[in-house]
């Protein structure tokens, strides 16, 4: 199968690049699957993509069947040039049409349900402030505000992990054990 992993890192020594988007590919190459990367950072000068650039990530996304979404969370939000890329690559028409159910008001159409997707966030906070007294809305706003419009309702799935700056190298292993069984998971399915 064709995969697609977009990193929105600037650094290539983080966590989620040399972590996460390094264990996603070294799995899937294992298993001899297809395997296409996007650097958002450095195959982009800023926020604003050349139209080929908007072009050829929109071939890649129909090329593939799964992609992997990494992206620290800053200011609660996925990095800028991962917004970026949400909006100027997730367009009506291509990502998603409205369909009118009234004179004001239609709903989103997904089109790209077919697609197998996952994101991996990673926090410098810890999980309970996020998760209660900001009510995950990371997540939810990822899931709900973007997700669902472009691949539907409960079809992507979305694992964060939690102090990343401050856990040992034994957490951070365990972390990437779990990126590990869900990239194997993936390919399992196809079975």
């Amino acid at each position: 199968m064709n995969n697609l992993i977009i990193i929105g890192h600037p650094n290539k020594e983080s966590f989620c690049y040399n972590g996460i988007a390094k264990t996603i590919r070294e799995t899937l190459e294992k298993h001899f699957e297809t395997v296409y990367f996007i650097d958002l950072y450095e195959e982009n000068k800023g926020y604003e993509f050349h139209p080929d650039k908007i072009r050829e990530y929109k071939e890649l996304i129909q090329l593939t069947d799964r992609i992997y979404f990494i992206s620290p969370v800053w200011w609660f939000r996925c990095t800028p040039m991962l917004e970026s890329f949400f909006d100027q690559v997730f367009t009506p028409g291509f990502a998603y049409k409205f369909k009118p159910i009234t004179k004001k008001y239609g709903i989103p159409v997904p089109l790209l349900k077919n697609k197998k997707v996952r994101t991996y966030l990673t926090h410098g906070a810890p999980a309970l402030p996020v998760l209660t007294m900001y009510f995950n809305s990371v997540k939810l706003r990822l899931v709900m505000g973007v997700y669902s419009f472009i691949f539907g309702w409960f079809r992507t799935r979305t694992r964060q992990f939690w102090s990343v700056p401050f856990v040992s190298l034994k957490e951070r292993l365990r972390f990437l054990e779990n990126v590990k069984k869900d990239v194997k998971f993936d390919i399992n399915r196809q079975l």
